[in-house]
């Protein structure tokens, strides 16, 4: 990182011309860099040829470490939480070969198998007990969620939604100390990844991190849940904010003003060629629970907030800023009215 890489980064999100433009690969999920990628840059800068550690399986993101940092002059750090998405600790680190030849460091805890297709399947926490969460098909380059067929008991819905959504813990405290700890001193700007703050993120809802979720977890039913029952998204999304404020009112204690950013959520809104929903409905269901952990954010700390959404979105753009959020990705210019001139 340059010397002045947080002063260009906080000129940025605070609209202030900076003396170059900041560059950020791998502080987010959302901007990450494919396995193959890493491998590839690694090769172009000359640095030493080596498997790449896949922090995120899900997508099959790389390890931007700190000799890619230096090479490409990269501003930004991420911070991120003890898991990933299928709720493995990234640690012990094991060799595996990919389905398209490459050596890549997979943690410790994934356990996967192959279907009789050839394709792989990976279990929740590592867990060949219950049934795999995901699968890459042997002609694929990431994980797709698998459909587990779980029955929706009407009875107990708000309660099975609930279940990855819980009041952060001592453990996880202590572990986001020694995450701060470890970035002090540092001459780029931070982004952190707390979770628990996606309301909706289609990526989530299938819960590829639980072994047994409950609840509505098929993609389908989910999207269709947003008109048939609107009431219980509405009260299952206010006890989801109350619970992230609290937890970011704990995190702040914590980070205080060691971070930039913080990664509010990835819930995409667009598909290439238009929405997902109406902006009604986006003002009914989304806006008051983004905007009251966006309004907490702004009064209690001097943090940024980040959403992420693809496609042509162009409609929600005025609506994310009335959420709150201060900074959006991408600018998918290659959607229905994206055109960055425009």
């Amino acid at each position: 990182m340059n010397s002045d890489s947080r002063d260009n980064f906080i000129k940025t999100i605070n609209h202030v011309q900076p003396s170059r433009v900041v560059i950020d690969f791998g502080s987010t999920p959302v901007t990450g860099i494919h396995v193959i990628i890493i491998e590839k840059l690694r090769e172009y800068y000359g640095l030493e040829k080596r498997p790449v550690k896949v922090t995120e399986p899900y997508q099959m993101l790389g390890e931007v470490d700190s000799e890619l940092v230096q090479a490409m002059g990269i501003d930004v750090t991420g911070l991120s939480g003890e898991k990933n998405m299928f709720g493995m600790r990234n640690t012990g680190w094991k060799q595996h070969k990919t389905l398209w030849g490459q050596e890549v460091l997979f943690p410790g805890e994934f356990n996967y198998s192959y279907n009789s297709n050839g394709d792989i399947l990976i279990y929740p926490e590592g867990d060949m007990s219950v049934q795999p969460s995901a699968m890459m098909p042997k002609t694929g380059f990431f994980f797709d969620a698998l459909d587990r067929n779980i029955p929706v008991n009407e009875d107990t819905l708000l309660e099975d939604n609930m279940e990855e959504f819980k009041p952060i813990g001592k453990h996880d405290l202590e572990y986001w100390s020694l995450q701060v700890d470890s970035i002090k001193g540092s001459s780029g700007a931070v982004v952190a990844n707390p979770g628990g703050t996606a309301l909706g993120d289609i990526a989530l809802v299938p819960a590829v991190n639980l072994r047994n979720p409950k609840g509505i977890r098929s993609v389908a039913e989910w999207y269709m849940s947003t008109l048939t029952r609107e009431g219980f998204i509405k009260e299952l999304y206010e006890k989801q904010t109350d619970i992230a404020v609290e937890n970011l009112r704990q995190l702040h204690a914590i980070f205080g003003s060691n971070i930039d950013v913080v990664y509010i959520c990835g819930t995409d809104f667009g598909t290439q060629n238009s929405t997902f929903c109406s902006p009604e409905t986006y003002r009914a269901l989304w806006l008051p629970y983004y905007k009251k952990i966006n309004d907490w954010i702004h009064s209690n700390t001097g943090w940024k907030t980040f959403k992420h959404s693809c496609g042509a979105i162009e409609p929600f753009i005025d609506l994310f800023i009335e959420s709150g959020f201060d900074i959006l990705n991408p600018v998918q210019i290659n959607a229905a009215g994206m055109d960055p001139v425009m």
